[in-house]
């Protein structure tokens, strides 16, 4: 999959970014991994203080794609931590974006996956294997769909109802 750049992207889709087709996140997100640039079909996850859901969507084969993490904008605990960092490295994952924070923050940046989180926060979630898979998640001024496509850069996230050309 070749990376596209979102400013190009936006220049070069205004007519979906009337319609809706086209989504800018609004810009709350840290850039973490080694993947400063990534896209994929989203993989949508809703969650709270909770990251069990996390990783056993993160031990199935990500195919490159992009799991969407609605953690609330909970910025008490983390929801992805390096082992979750380098699982989602090993599994095949493009992306994670997490509507919360990280932790261990210099192993995910080592992980050749891209992450987008709030923030970073030491203290790590709960485990009660609570939340919900697949499901439409409002972050950042959009929902966000499963099977959406997103593309990240260092410009910031665009979401698309279906994968952009270059």
């Amino acid at each position: 999959m070749a990376a596209m750049a979102t400013a190009e992207a936006c220049d070069s889709n205004a007519a979906l970014l009337v319609s809706g087709d086209l989504r800018v996140l609004q810009p709350i997100f840290q850039i973490y991994g080694q993947s400063r640039v990534f896209s994929g079909p989203i993989v949508t996850l809703k969650v709270f203080e909770d990251n069990v859901f996390v990783r056993e969507l993160l031990e199935t084969r990500g195919e490159g794609r992009v799991l969407v993490i609605d953690g609330g904008g909970s910025m008490r605990c983390a929801l992805v931590g390096g082992n979750l960092g380098q699982l989602a490295q090993n599994m095949g994952w493009s992306g994670i974006v997490v509507n919360g924070c990280i932790r261990d923050v210099d192993e995910i940046n080592a992980c050749d996956v891209g992450v987008r989180a709030l923030a970073s926060n030491p203290l790590k979630s709960n485990k009660k294997g609570i939340g919900e898979k697949h499901v439409p998640v409002y972050i950042a001024g959009t929902f966000i769909h499963d099977g959406e496509w997103l593309y990240a850069d260092s410009d910031g996230i665009l979401v698309s109802k279906s994968e952009l050309s270059i």
